[in-house]
């Protein structure tokens, strides 16, 4: 079972630093950077988490995945998006094929 409230606490706090003083935190100041910003880190993020796969050492693969899931939860709240929104997602597509979802999102 996926703890979500730890994820709701961290959504809640990423939407609080949306309006702070881009001095105040490291998530304030990547929300005054901008999107592009927010993109890049996902970016980098994103190929760590793979070093960190071909590396082999799982649990520097776990963290290297937490910072990927922290960005994105990022990402989504500059878009007024959260965890409810990916996890009615997840929930539309279980039990389903993936390549009939991904077959069905042409449609």
């Amino acid at each position: 079972m996926i703890d979500a409230e730890v994820l709701h606490r961290l959504q809640a706090t990423l939407n609080e630093r949306k309006g702070a003083a881009p001095d105040s935190s490291y998530v304030a100041s990547l929300y005054a950077k901008g999107l592009d910003a927010i993109c890049k880190k996902i970016a980098e993020e994103a190929a760590e988490t793979l070093m960190a796969a071909k590396d082999g050492d799982r649990l520097h693969l776990v963290r290297e995945v937490t910072d990927l899931w922290f960005h994105s939860m990022v990402l989504l709240a500059q878009f007024d998006l959260g965890v409810d929104d990916v996890l009615a997602e997840l929930r539309r597509r279980e039990g389903i094929s993936g390549l009939d979802e991904k077959k069905n999102r042409s449609l």
